[in-house]
């Protein structure tokens, strides 16, 4: 009987880590001999299956998952104790990057947020769970883009549109994970709108509210209770429409919880108004700052610690205080009102 397999050797050099990706894989940056380029490989463990039909699950749920905005497979090979997945290597890194550098201005979020949201709705639409929606696993590509990444946990619906996942981290678990073992694409939605959350609002503001726990049952009732996280935490250009967004995504009850992911690509494209082009930043001794660059000027309102503000138009040929806005005592409120009105 003719044998139509062949088993062909692949040879890559290993060039750093960049990054781990759990006890039982490792990701890092090599130049496969080959093509001559530069790749990202994930390296996994093969003792960590129990099944050796699992091997290359991920690597062909990836190529099933082929969209604009999905990270790419290139090939997956194996060796005697690892299989390697090669994918392409995105020299920006992932969405958590930028948020452990900066907050993100409300056009950033919700574009980056569209276009993960188109690839997570193709992997839906091809009846797959993706278990593990985060910062770290939305790549930034060459084109400023974002990809969904890393189906290490991912898996396929029943008939029912349901699936188990096989493990979770505790602090992305939707409510309903703690009481049941089946789920639905809303699992990824509540994760959504925790990554959404993380873009409006910043990771040490996320992490902070986190590491209030110190037990897991108190975290639990946080998240069954819609405490964490903060929904009034939002900083003050984060516009009231994003906001109610981000949280009917992390809604505790799945009634009131958006059903699907165009859903919430929907309700992010209607969102528009003045506060879209802020750059917000907090310095080290508490102060806020809000700026806005256009072609003919530049707008900055900076509120320190003690909540005294100071507003200014810069344009080519002067700068001037915008003065009722220049105030001892600043609220909330009036801030939004400046980043609302200019």
């Amino acid at each position: 009987m003719l044998n139509l397999q062949t088993e062909a050797k692949l040879h890559f050099e290993k060039v750093r880590e960049i990054g781990a990706e759990g006890k039982n894989s490792v990701v890092f940056l090599a130049r496969d001999l080959q093509l001559d380029a530069e790749l990202a490989v994930k390296r996994i463990t093969k003792a960590s299956f129990k099944d050796v039909g699992e091997y290359f699950r991920e690597a062909s749920m990836l190529y099933l998952s082929d969209h604009a905005n999905v990270a790419p497979i290139h090939y997956a090979c194996q060796d005697d104790e690892h299989i390697y997945l090669a994918m392409p290597f995105f020299a920006a890194g992932s969405l958590n990057k930028v948020l452990e550098a900066r907050f993100l201005s409300v056009r950033e979020i919700i574009r980056y947020a569209i276009q993960f949201l188109s690839g997570l709705h193709n992997i839906h639409s091809k009846g797959l769970i993706h278990f593990d929606i985060k910062p770290d696993n939305i790549m930034l590509s060459n084109r400023n883009e974002a990809l969904v990444s890393d189906f290490g946990l991912a898996q396929h619906m029943n008939e029912d549109g349901l699936a188990e996942p096989a493990a979770s981290y505790v602090k992305n678990v939707p409510p309903e994970g703690w009481l049941q073992d089946a789920h639905s694409v809303q699992f990824d939605i509540y994760q959504v709108g925790l990554t959404l959350y993380r873009m409006c609002c910043g990771n040490a503001a996320f992490y902070e509210q986190l590491k209030v726990f110190k037990k897991q049952e108190d975290f639990a009732v946080a998240v069954f209770k819609g405490e964490f996280p903060d929904r009034k935490r939002f900083p003050a250009h984060i516009p009231n429409a994003l906001a109610r967004v981000v949280k009917a995504c992390i809604a505790p009850k799945l009634e009131d919880r958006y059903k699907s992911v165009i859903e919430v690509s929907n309700a992010l494209a209607a969102i528009e108004g003045n506060e879209l082009d802020w750059f917000y930043t907090v310095d080290a001794d508490g102060s806020r700052t809000w700026t806005k660059e256009t072609d003919e000027k530049t707008l900055v309102l900076k509120v320190d610690a003690k909540d005294t503000s100071e507003a200014t138009k810069r344009t080519a040929q002067s700068e001037q205080r915008i003065k009722a806005f220049c105030l001892k005592n600043i609220d909330d409120k009036t801030i939004r009102s400046f980043l609302k009105e200019h």
